[in-house]
């Protein structure tokens, strides 16, 4: 498993977000799938006790059915992202049923123009479509929703492959939920006193 995308990726994607060129000690947060309750009550909790902040790319039918829950993610000063309506596979996806669904989100999550293609899986047609999207992969992949993945594996992957600027998956998910819960607290703990800072993606928007 390779915790750090490879180098290979950004090059045959380069309109694609992969990472924040800097080189101060930023680290950007993401968190895909949620809201739901439980995880994603979690995440805010441990992000506040860093006064850290991340950016929720959030499924539009979890927005909609937890709905005070994901308002709090944006009154507790955090970005907000379309992750599409039902989580769609944008490879065995026509391009009208995924643009439909990707719209459905936006009419439930509103205010944003940051986009993260479930599974990372989208076809070049749909990227040319979205051009009024910034489409946020990463540069930094957990596995905290894998079930053969140890959650200190996950932890130590994901400590290794962080640098300056670096775009962080997890998961606010109950697939992820044993995993994330161990190491995300852990994680914040390891770089938090080695002066970094998580912030947002809202300066991309």
């Amino acid at each position: 498993m390779f915790f750090r995308t490879p180098t290979i990726l950004p090059l045959l994607y380069p309109s694609l977000i992969w990472r924040v060129p800097t080189t101060e000690k930023k680290i950007f947060l993401t968190f895909d799938d949620g809201p739901v309750p439980g995880p994603t009550d979690f995440v805010l909790e441990q992000l506040k006790q860093f006064n850290a902040k991340a950016t929720f790319f959030c499924i539009g039918n979890n927005a909609k059915k937890n709905e005070s829950l994901f308002r709090q993610l944006a009154d507790q000063g955090h970005a907000i992202g379309n992750h599409t309506q039902n989580h769609l596979k944008g490879w065995g996806t026509s391009n009208e049923e995924y643009l439909n669904d990707i719209a459905s989100c936006q009419k439930t999550i509103k205010d944003t123009n940051l986009f993260r293609p479930p599974y990372g899986r989208i076809k070049r047609s749909q990227i040319k479509k979205l051009d009024n999207y910034k489409i946020v992969m990463w540069d930094v992949l957990s596995y905290d929703y894998s079930s053969t993945m140890n959650s200190d594996r996950c932890l130590q992957g994901v400590i290794k492959a962080t640098r300056p600027g670096s775009i962080i998956v997890f998961h606010d998910s109950y697939k992820a939920e044993k995993n994330m819960t161990y190491a995300l607290p852990r994680f914040l703990d390891h770089f938090s006193p080695k002066g970094y800072k998580f912030e947002s993606l809202s300066e991309l928007k």
